[in-house]
């Protein structure tokens, strides 16, 4: 099993302008996205400049880049500014603002007048519903489910992605996004549902040389790790 052979399209998710270079090198990265949280601790500035340095450098796969605004009227301002910067950027517009009114028309009107929208923070079926209907029949859309956060809260996150697998592919031109994954199983699992997408840190990345390795093999592997550290770290009984 390699990264290659996944249908599902692994996107980086940083914000390290150095990483994702390295990742853009590798053919199986199909895209990007980031948020305000990993520009910030990338230690990101100038979110313009740092913006249109990466879509310079990568013209060619989408990368989302998320407003940070609270109000509609600045979200609506900043995602036309955003969308403006270069043919492959999806602008992220979370699914509410902080008051919990739903972003709904926003995505509607930014979708229908040809901005591609990736709609962001979603955890309910529900809320993928209204949002596919928002989008539907606009330019290309992404929907990105926080699977990961749904795990956190105890909640199997697959039922719920596979189902939203069903309500987007009812729309052209839309694609489903699991996101913020806390495993590498969780590229497998997004590959066998028909997930169109999922966001990969680098920590997960790392790991993708591990795919299919010998589990006997990696057992002798793990303790081999253990007994090389005892060893360098002089302890005595």
């Amino acid at each position: 099993m390699t990264p290659g052979n996944f249908r599902v399209k692994i996107f980086a998710d940083g914000a390290d302008k150095g990483a994702m270079l390295a990742l853009y090198a590798k053919p199986w990265i199909r895209g990007f996205t980031t948020n305000p949280t990993l520009m910030r601790q990338a230690g990101i500035r100038d979110y313009e400049a740092f913006a249109r340095d990466i879509l310079a450098a990568i013209p060619d796969r989408p990368i989302s880049l998320e407003v940070f605004a609270d109000e509609f009227p600045e979200m609506e301002r900043q995602a036309r500014l955003i969308a403006a910067w270069a043919d492959n950027v999806y602008v992220k517009i979370p699914v509410t603002n902080t008051r919990r009114e739903p972003a709904l028309d926003l995505i509607c009107r930014l979708a229908h007048s040809g901005v591609k929208v990736n709609v962001t923070a979603l955890l309910t079926l529900a809320q993928v519903r209204d949002v596919a209907q928002a989008l539907g029949g606009g330019a290309p859309a992404c929907i990105s489910v926080f699977a990961g956060r749904i795990a956190d809260t105890g909640v199997d996150p697959v039922p719920v992605m596979a189902a939203a697998v069903e309500i987007v592919r009812a729309y052209a031109d839309m694609e489903l996004i699991w996101a913020s994954p806390r495993e590498l199983f969780n590229v497998v699992q997004a590959d066998q549902i028909g997930c169109h997408i999922i966001t990969v840190t680098n920590d997960i990345l790392r790991k993708l040389d591990i795919l299919g390795r010998d589990l006997t093999e990696y057992s002798v592997d793990t303790v081999r790790m253990f007994y090389d550290d005892a060893c360098r770290s002089g302890f005595t009984l």
